[in-house]
């Protein structure tokens, strides 16, 4: 094996680590659960740093680093949900949001050009967010912190950052393909 397949090893890693993350939600082992996406998060940061640091970029990793980490997301919310610690409305929207980008992307690299990932500061916000939701209800759920209302402030943080980034990506998304379809 090259080296520089390393970050992608460690991206399939990070991709079979959503079974036993979602497993152990189901189960109620919240220390556990939490533990794992601590895993997962270092190997995203491991993988990301090895990929720039040695030039170790690929094709596969490129796309496979955003798949570990919208599914491990997807599958936190869905499951976080299922078990009755997020509403399922909650869940439904942030899940909704990234199926709209994931679908505008689809159709835009088929239809006008090949997609430059390009995420919007109100984006990267939205998926600090995200990810610091998903630890704090965990660890709520496991040892009664952070406080509630640190969470609801949280969720209000996602729903407004979810407003604002998918408003700037159709409208983007919409504004170049008209450019494109003028030259």
């Amino acid at each position: 094996m090259k080296l520089k397949y390393i970050p992608n090893l460690i991206c399939v890693v990070r991709i079979i680590l959503v079974a036993p993350i979602v497993w152990s939600l189901m189960q109620g082992r919240y220390g556990l659960a939490l533990g794992l996406i601590l895993i997962a998060g270092f190997s995203d940061a491991l993988d990301g740093f090895l990929a720039r640091r040695f030039d170790w970029r690929t094709r596969l990793g490129g796309l496979l680093d955003p798949a570990a980490d919208k599914l491990l997301m997807f599958a936190a919310y869905v499951t976080l949900a299922w078990i009755g610690l997020v509403p399922v409305w909650f869940s439904a929207i942030v899940v909704g949001r990234d199926i709209i980008i994931i679908t505008g992307a689809i159709v835009y690299q088929l239809y006008v050009a090949p997609v430059h990932g390009e995420p919007t500061g109100a984006s990267k916000l939205n998926t600090v967010l995200q990810i610091l939701f998903v630890l704090s209800t965990i660890s709520h759920a496991w040892r009664g912190q952070p406080p509630m209302l640190a969470l609801q402030l949280l969720g209000a943080g996602i729903l407004t950052t979810i407003a604002i980034s998918t408003i700037q990506y159709v409208t983007t998304g919409f504004s170049r393909a008209r450019e494109k379809g003028t030259h």
